[in-house]
């Protein structure tokens, strides 16, 4: 629960981050990719408004492993970073 009431429908973390949920977390962000239609931004994967449960997933796992919105996007362009 977030608040009072409020249920979350985010998906757990793992209790602590390994190179390989680091390597499920980018292709999660990179295949839920955002995709513009009339209605506004998409999951280009399962349709849901943007950004969907895994790519908010994929994302929070990338933060928690201490990545920053800079080395996730050097990833998905198929850079490297060292990771931590």
């Amino acid at each position: 629960m977030d608040s009072v009431g409020e249920i979350s429908d985010d998906l757990p973390l793992p209790p602590y981050v390994t190179k390989e949920d680091v390597v499920f977390a980018l292709r999660a962000v990179v295949v839920h990719a955002a995709e513009q239609r009339p209605d506004g931004e998409r999951c280009r994967k399962d349709e849901a408004p943007h950004p969907c449960r895994l790519h908010r997933w994929g994302r929070r796992v990338l933060k928690l492993r201490g990545l920053t919105d800079g080395e996730v996007q050097t990833l998905i362009a198929g850079g490297t970073v060292a990771l931590r």
